[in-house]
């Protein structure tokens, strides 16, 4: 950590994530190298199956990666859109219990904003194994701003819900925390243009960093065209 610049919030260096046996498995990606600023919005752009979610996982600690370094100097938090850091047989409120435990927060205080936010009622007395991935994602999403976190680790979660649940995560995040670092995976170009000032384009393994988000969303495009 003290090694970090003073205003970096991440540091990845020669990062590599292989599935399969050593020397004979399938890169997902290899020797990626890029760094976050501490404010900085950084968009994951590929096609699908190019390991965009792959590194959120590892970036968030579900993952661990082949070889390399993550260095972090603020908190992130778990992948938003992902639920496997649930416990399925607990209930959603069970799940709020432990993680107010484990991030020495107040249950109640936790509950009463995840509750306001997430909307998931009596649901949440249920075993969250019996809910559906949108139902997961509110529910993270939910206990993500409940705890705040200087970087926030995204993965298509505002496409979760109707019109106007995705307003207002795009107001709890954008608006209300425009002072903390994201790094979004996400194939809403507009979101993109609109919150992100550079991107990682990964592709056949490897990845560039682009300074010009327009840039980065037109080789993108291109991409997917081909």
């Amino acid at each position: 950590m003290s090694s970090l610049q003073s205003d970096s919030g991440l540091r990845v260096t020669s990062l590599t994530k292989t599935y399969g046996k050593p020397g004979v498995g399938r890169p997902v990606f290899s020797d990626l190298n890029f760094e976050v600023p501490r404010s900085g919005r950084l968009a994951l752009l590929g096609r699908n199956g190019q390991g965009k979610s792959t590194l959120i996982k590892i970036l968030g600690g579900v993952l661990p990666p082949t070889s390399g370094k993550i260095e972090w100097s603020v908190k992130p938090s778990w992948p938003i859109g992902f639920g496997g850091g649930f416990q399925g047989s607990l209930s959603g409120l069970d799940n709020i219990r432990f993680i107010s435990r484990l991030y020495g927060r107040d249950y109640h205080e936790i509950l009463n904003r995840v509750e306001g936010f997430a909307e998931l009622g009596k649901r949440l007395e249920m075993p969250v194994k019996h809910y559906s991935s949108g139902m997961r994602a509110r529910l993270a999403f939910g206990m993500s701003l409940a705890i705040e976190f200087d970087c926030y680790l995204i993965d298509e979660l505002v496409s979760v819900g109707d019109a106007r649940f995705q307003e207002r995560c795009n107001t709890e995040l954008f608006q209300h925390r425009a002072d903390r670092a994201f790094i979004m995976a996400s194939h809403d170009m507009g979101l993109i243009k609109a919150h992100c000032s550079r991107a990682l384009v990964i592709e056949g393994g490897q990845a560039k960093i682009f300074d010009d988000i327009d840039e980065a969303v037109d080789v993108y495009m291109w991409l997917r065209a081909s």
